[in-house]
């Protein structure tokens, strides 16, 4: 019904978790999904949700109580023209201004209870699962961009005519360029490790949360080196390393910001 439209592309999806007053605490949110018979009533408000303007459907997550903890959550698919369900506004963005972010309002939205995913307040342990997924892509697509920009980084560089030669024939830039280059090998040597481990059935929580840590960083550290290689053209619009540099930014807070990734990271060593 939702699944399959999504992945040929015919329906848009998103995921709303994060709220006004609850970000990296997730037991602090406040959106309830009160059931009456066959159907759930749902109050609440999100923001910072991916395709949360353009989406056919959004998975929210609720709670049964306000109170705090990781009891009663539920996830709920709850379909855009539903009466109650309104997009409050569309967000502006530092970057990653090709996916819209937006603010989603419940008011007294009825939801039928065919479209709980899982089961009745097993919603907190099921979105556990699926931030260790969406963190792997996270890590993925932070080394994919990472190595994007260093090869045109580097192919301007062979190019760019300073002092009647190629600046990549100076020191300085081509001891950063290998700094960047073998910065990116590390992170990626990683992540596939990680990814290896994940695809035979491993739960690696440790890995996965260096994995995204470490990747997510080194994309930054890249785009504000490629910028620094180019000077007054890295700070262009017109050459592609200044949107790279906004783009890649957003990778440290969303799926778990570096410091909940660290938070997860010494609890597995049991600090």
């Amino acid at each position: 019904r939702w699944l399959a439209p999504a992945i040929r592309g015919e329906q848009i999806a998103s995921i709303a978790i994060t709220e006004p007053d609850a970000g990296s605490d997730v037991a602090g949110i406040t959106t309830t999904a009160r059931r009456f018979g066959d159907e759930y009533v749902v109050n609440g408000r999100k923001t910072f949700i991916t395709n949360g303007a353009r989406c056919h459907w959004a998975l929210v997550v609720t709670k049964s109580e306000r109170e705090r903890g990781h009891a009663g959550y539920n996830l709920l698919v709850i379909e855009k023209g539903t009466p109650g369900f309104e997009v409050s506004r569309t967000l502006k963005k530092l970057g990653m201004h090709s996916s819209d972010t937006a603010e989603l309002v419940f008011e007294d939205c009825h939801v039928p209870a065919t479209n709980l995913i899982g089961e009745e307040g097993d919603g907190f342990k099921n979105l556990m699962w699926e931030l260790q997924g969406e963190r792997m892509i996270t890590a993925a697509g932070a080394i994919a961009g990472a190595t994007r920009v260093f090869e045109y980084t580097m192919e301007y560089a062979k190019n760019r005519q300073a002092f009647g030669q190629a600046i990549a024939s100076f020191q300085v830039i081509k001891h950063k360029l290998v700094d960047m280059g073998t910065k990116i090998a590390s992170a990626q040597a990683f992540v596939y490790q990680t990814a290896k481990q994940w695809d035979q059935g491993e739960y690696p929580v440790r890995e996965i949360s260096q994995a995204k840590l470490v990747a997510t960083q080194v994309a930054c550290e890249v785009a504000d080196d490629a910028i620094q290689i180019l000077g007054g053209h890295g700070y262009m619009r017109e050459f592609p390393v200044e949107r790279a540099w906004r783009d890649a930014r957003l990778a440290r807070i969303g799926a778990g910001t570096d410091e909940i990734m660290k938070e997860i990271i010494a609890k597995s060593y049991g600090l």
